[in-house]
């Protein structure tokens, strides 16, 4: 049977932790339940193998914490203060249990500001590279009335969301990428390593290889000789890319073509239908006006042509115009999103709606995702299938070739 650590807070406050032998973590969290603990992190112990151990190894500074990390001290700081603790104490057990240096010394850094009479807000405005405006935003709301403990739940579940979302698309699309590397080094292998060996057969006997055939070793000769100069121009060819669109005109000219592709278009427009409306919602329901809701929630796009359209949504909306109104105008989002933003004002529940229009949205990026990879998975080998029976139909051509000459 596995072993886990836990970690939990005791009906007084004292931190308690062990290790103990579990069929899963779910047991862990139920047994600490049964001692009347408030379960903070149940995670297997693990051995510590040397992969796990390079695994974890930092290669260069890293500027600072990770979204995982990020998330896992939002979540335990909102439990924390749920369970009756004050920020002092809360950031202290964070400080004692964080899972790595860096943690340890941001959580230690926001202590330090916090007992000097600083905000919490005021603390992590400090760390832009780790906490971006919405978190800030969030947690100066909460402050302001009071509900920080709460306030940190529902942006712990906001990242747990967003997390879980990417989670289920990289998942879905892992397969397809391994699938395209099988296949691309299998032609690979054929045409730098299995073809070139009927080379000589065909040199002594002096027939001339069919065009096909040349081809194809024309083709793997470049690939085993030109392999460092194709990496060269392939490096060279990503800072030119990155250069032509260091221009914010002509990335957003790329991000609004890219919305125009097919499948993948609508896929992307799902993903930001999901983080606006969720990230929104989550605003207004503690508490952040709807102007100042959209100011933060316009930085949380990656797309600049949806950046756009929320910016001059914003302008309208403050000139007393509807929110759905100004972003039906632009035509970005799923008609949806539109229609359960309009109810949401109609019927003075805004957060409410946008929360559960956020719900669909994300069911629909994961429907879109898996029609993605059901064409995908069968393009891939169709396209692997008839590539490799190419290379094998010109070899017996080759072959075949050798037998009229012999006759």
């Amino acid at each position: 049977m596995p072993s886990f650590r836990y970690v939990a807070v005791d009906q007084a406050g004292r931190t308690v932790k062990g290790t103990m032998e579990a069929v899963d973590s779910a047991a862990v969290i139920d047994w600490m339940q049964r001692q009347g603990h408030i379960p903070v992190r149940a995670e297997p112990a693990g051995g510590g193998s040397w992969l796990t151990d390079l695994l974890s190894v930092e290669l260069g500074r890293r500027r600072g914490l990770s979204k995982a990390e990020v998330a896992s001290f939002i979540r335990e700081l909102g439990i924390m203060l749920g369970a009756g603790q004050d920020l002092d104490r809360a950031l202290r057990f964070l400080v004692e249990t964080a899972s790595s240096p860096r943690l340890r010394a941001v959580a230690d850094e926001l202590r330090d500001k916090v007992r000097g009479g600083a905000t919490l807000a005021s603390a992590l405005a400090q760390h832009p590279e780790s906490f971006p405006e919405l978190h800030i935003g969030l947690v100066r709301a909460g402050e302001a009335g009071g509900s920080l403990g709460e306030t940190l739940d529902r942006l712990g579940q906001l990242l747990e969301r967003e997390r879980s979302l990417t989670a289920s698309v990289q998942s879905a699309l892992f397969y397809p990428a391994i699938l395209v590397v099988a296949a691309g080094s299998s032609i690979a292998l054929l045409l730098i390593y299995v073809l070139p060996q009927f080379v000589p057969f065909f040199t002594q006997s002096g027939a001339q290889l069919p065009l096909s055939t040349r081809v194809l070793l024309a083709f793997g000769d470049l690939l085993s000789k030109g392999a460092p100069w194709l990496l060269v121009v392939a490096l060279l060819g990503a800072v030119a890319w990155r250069r032509a669109f260091a221009d914010p005109g002509r990335r957003r000219q790329l991000h609004r073509r890219l919305l125009a592709v097919p499948l993948m278009g609508k896929l992307w427009r799902e993903t930001l239908a999901a983080r606006f409306t969720r990230t929104l919602g989550t605003l207004l329901k503690n508490g952040v006006s709807l102007i100042a809701a959209l100011g933060i929630v316009e930085k949380t796009l990656g797309n600049l042509e949806a950046r756009e359209v929320v910016r001059a949504a914003t302008v309208k909306v403050r000139t007393g115009a509807g929110l759905a109104a100004s972003l039906e105008e632009f035509r970005l989002f799923p008609v949806r999103t539109i229609h359960l933003l309009r109810l949401g004002e109609e019927t003075a529940q805004l957060s409410q709606m946008a929360l559960r229009a956020a719900d669909i949205h994300d069911e629909a990026v994961r429907t879109t995702v898996q029609r993605i990879v059901a064409l995908l998975v069968p393009a891939i080998t169709v396209v692997m299938g008839l590539l490799v029976a190419g290379i094998v139909a010109s070899l017996l051509t080759a072959m075949l070739s050798l037998n009229d000459l012999v006759m």
